[in-house]
């Protein structure tokens, strides 16, 4: 699926959709249990969207905002709609996997961090991998054998608010995991799993059953749409079918 660009703060943003499909069995429940108190209409399926995004400034230099669900034998595949196609996403935007300059994982779920290693070898060889120090830590070994270490000295681990370009920078946003972040520029939020559902854009209280920390999770919700609306701004969504949100 195809999304037009924006620019934001003199930096284009691509939405690159990764895959679209249902979650597998060995997760999926209704929805009244994924969003308790949501307000869910007829329909008890969700369809997600997953998407990355790349980010290219004035002087050329690329940033990617998550790395999709990867290869048909990734950590996703036992639930998500495996192979990820952000290579060919990448490529009708102009840009090869070893011309991205940084990489932003936003947390470490495995439809966000898998496309970063195939067959244990790094995608993006020439770019920083900026994740939290948080989220590193609370990584299980799984996750660390096949997508952190391979990165080696590729990882930069922040704590908290960083700068990866100019105007652009990650904010820590704790909850759905321990060290979640997200993506700041001008007035637009890449939101990551902050927020997965339209039901949470109506009531940002309704809860997530995949959260690690909810009640922490609602706290860092409610926040980041109160200072984004506070600033007339959007939301860039990893799962809604259209990328791009105006919070009123």
């Amino acid at each position: 699926m195809l999304h037009r660009s924006i620019t934001v703060a003199g930096v284009e943003v691509f939405p690159l959709c990764d895959a679209v499909g249902a979650m597998g069995e060995s997760i999926r429940r209704p929805m009244a249990q994924m969003f308790p108190g949501g307000c869910h209409g007829g329909s008890d399926e969700w369809i997600l969207h997953f998407h990355c995004y790349l980010l290219r400034d004035a002087a050329g230099r690329t940033v990617l905002v998550d790395t999709g669900i990867g290869p048909r034998d990734s950590l996703a595949a036992g639930w998500a709609p495996v192979p990820g196609s952000l290579g060919a996403g990448l490529a009708r935007v102009g840009t090869a996997p070893e011309e991205v300059d940084a990489v932003v994982i936003t947390h470490l779920h495995s439809d966000h961090a898998s496309g970063a290693v195939v067959a244990g070898a790094s995608v993006f060889a020439n770019a920083r991998h900026l994740l939290q120090r948080a989220e590193i830590d609370a990584a299980g070994e799984e996750v660390l054998d096949r997508v952190v270490r391979p990165l080696g000295d590729r990882v930069q681990a922040v704590a908290g608010g960083a700068e990866v370009l100019p105007g652009i920078r990650v904010l820590l946003t704790p909850g759905h995991t321990p060290g979640h972040q997200v993506v700041q520029l001008g007035d637009l939020v890449l939101t990551g799993d902050v927020v997965l559902h339209p039901v949470q854009l109506e009531d940002p209280r309704v809860p997530y059953l995949y959260d690690a920390d909810p009640e922490l999770a609602t706290l860092t919700r409610v926040e980041l749409l109160d200072k984004v609306r506070a600033a007339g701004g959007m939301i860039g969504t990893a799962h809604f079918a259209e990328p791009f949100t105006r919070i009123a």
